[in-house]
């Protein structure tokens, strides 16, 4: 009866893709936001070096175990990412020296197992007399258990092979995961005149008794917040419409659509016949966009889930190439997108525009909006974004995107073609 009862809830459990991918995002968030594996262990966000207060401290504190510390670095030892191997399994080293000798029943490693990986990192990093000391280490535990002989310097498998010199973590860059380094200083808010907050009814006859609230944030590429878009409990619907839809999210490859490492999150697709709700937000998007909304002229509302480390690495919402499947519509390129926070986030989650160098917060029930393409029909490439790691909570967003057909006469050509 136990094991039939099992069998019935496994395919809800956690299994050894969910783990390997929370170790992969842990290691996300250390790279993104420069954290200090020491302070993550210990269940504080800390910047790395700096005495700085930590970018986000919550309430309960949660450390890492060494066996947990342990499986991140050996997550990153597999796929020969040494750089992080080193970092983490020194921090799963230090803790099971604190606890050697006493049994934990969770334990599925052990301080001889983490020394074992750990120098074998060292050497394939080109540290060799510090591997060599950590094998001497592990072979006072473990004298009849070593993996084999270290391999000379330059031997199979050593630096030779090519590598990071000197003593990692500090002589290696990270391997990836550095499009989210800290920006450079954004323009003073009295050095852009042109940018402040008003109420707009944009001519629609259904904004004329509750204008919308509209935070210009950027003139190039043009990028507006409007505050107060949606209400709670409209947001809570449309989560709880999403919910049971929920799936592994997809990219545009090629003349197809795959699972990548560079977006993760789960989404699912509402049309307007889903619940009033959704009919309700749609108008109001065609409202304060000023755009055709009707079929086939806009996609069906995304909504999309983001959890801890989920992001979306920099890219472009419009197509770049003429075979992408935003193309299957018939209704041209995305002309415009409009992104709505269903929820707060604790801390991360921002939405950074890389080449234009600023990035917008998650403010619950605010829409963020802008155009994709510009007025002669090219890519803007300014629009360059990024979803940056979740560090702590939950992100809720949904995305409309608004092709360019039918849209002609609401936002024509300009008289000079290169605008």
């Amino acid at each position: 009866a136990l094991h039939d009862g099992f069998k019935e809830v496994e395919q809800e459990l956690p299994g050894a893709e969910d783990l390997d991918g929370a170790a992969q995002a842990l290691m996300r968030l250390q790279d993104v936001y420069a954290l200090s594996v020491k302070g993550m262990a210990n269940g504080v966000f800390q910047r790395a070096g700096t005495s700085r207060p930590p970018l986000y401290s919550p309430g309960r504190r949660v450390s890492l175990s060494a066996d947990d510390c342990f499986h991140v670095g050996k997550v990153a030892y597999d796929t020969g990412d040494y750089y992080h191997s080193i970092a983490w399994l020194e921090e799963a080293v230090g803790l099971f020296r604190l606890s050697y000798g006493s049994w934990n029943p969770e334990d599925r490693s052990s301080l001889e197992d983490a020394l074992d990986h750990l120098a074998f990192s060292y050497f394939m990093a080109g540290n060799i007399s510090h591997a060599l000391s950590l094998s001497r280490e592990f072979l006072h535990y473990e004298p009849r258990r070593l993996r084999g002989a270290v391999p000379a310097p330059g031997g199979a498998g050593g630096a030779g092979r090519g590598g990071c010199h000197g003593p990692p973590p500090h002589h290696c860059p990270p391997p990836h995961h550095s499009f989210l380094a800290p920006l450079s200083p954004q323009p003073a808010l009295e050095h852009l005149p042109h940018l402040g907050c008003s109420y707009e009814t944009n001519g629609s006859p259904y904004l004329l008794l509750q204008p919308a609230k509209k935070e210009l944030v950027r003139i190039r590429p043009y990028v507006a917040l409007y505050h107060d878009f949606i209400s709670d409990a409209e947001a809570e619907t449309i989560k709880g419409l999403a919910g049971p839809w929920l799936q592994r999210s997809v990219v545009a490859s090629g003349e197809k659509q795959q699972k990548a490492e560079y977006r993760i999150s789960k989404s699912a697709w509402l049309k307007d016949t889903a619940d009033p709700a959704v009919r309700a937000l749609e108008q109001r998007i065609a409202a304060v966009t000023g755009l055709d909304l009707r079929p086939p002229y806009a996609e069906y509302l995304q909504v999309v889930n983001y959890g801890l480390g989920g992001h979306y690495e920099p890219h472009f919402d419009h197509a770049t190439s003429r075979k992408s499947p935003l193309y299957r519509m018939k209704s041209g390129n995305r002309i415009a997108t409009v992104m709505i926070y269903l929820s707060a986030v604790e801390a991360g989650g921002s939405t950074a525009f890389i080449y234009a160098n600023f990035s917008v917060p998650v403010v619950k029930n605010a829409a963020l909006f802008w155009w994709n393409l510009r007025r002669n029909g090219d890519g803007d490439g300014d629009t360059l974004h990024a979803g940056c790691p979740v560090l702590a909570g939950d992100k809720w967003v949904a995305n409309k995107w608004i092709h360019e057909h039918g849209q002609e006469f609401r936002r024509p050509c300009s008289t000079d073609p290169q605008d």
